[in-house]
């Protein structure tokens, strides 16, 4: 994992809801990753606000599914069992626990290029 995180950058709220956020986008991000690939964190400060992207190499996401990421349940690939994928709640909770903090969540991916999701908060 690579990481390119700029100095002094804070982020006001729960520890344990900021967790399981951050856990949730990097669970995602290294499960879609071939072991040759890689999944890049950056935190930067913008006008006003704090931005974190999780990026990955992974195969990537068409953009017929993009607009569902964040839906209770929804899977990209139907085929996965819970035993090997999970409940599909993650990117849920994520977007959850970034609205509580007023901050927006989106995310951004093309088949055979990867996913990045981006997050910010306002500082």
């Amino acid at each position: 994992m690579v990481t390119d995180l700029a100095p002094d950058l804070q982020i006001q709220g729960s520890p344990d809801h900021l967790i399981r956020l951050f856990l949730n986008l990097l669970d995602n991000a290294v499960k879609h990753t071939p072991a040759s690939g890689a999944v890049t964190v950056t935190a930067v400060a913008q006008r006003g606000s704090v931005q974190v992207s999780v990026s990955d190499t992974g195969p990537g996401i068409s953009a017929e599914h993009l607009p569902h990421l964040f839906q209770r349940f929804y899977r990209v690939e139907k085929s996965r069992s819970r035993a090997m994928g999970g409940t599909g709640l993650g990117l849920a909770i994520a977007q959850e626990i970034v609205h509580r903090y007023h901050g927006t969540i989106a995310a951004q991916s093309q088949p055979g290029e990867g996913t990045t999701l981006r997050v910010s908060f306002p500082r």
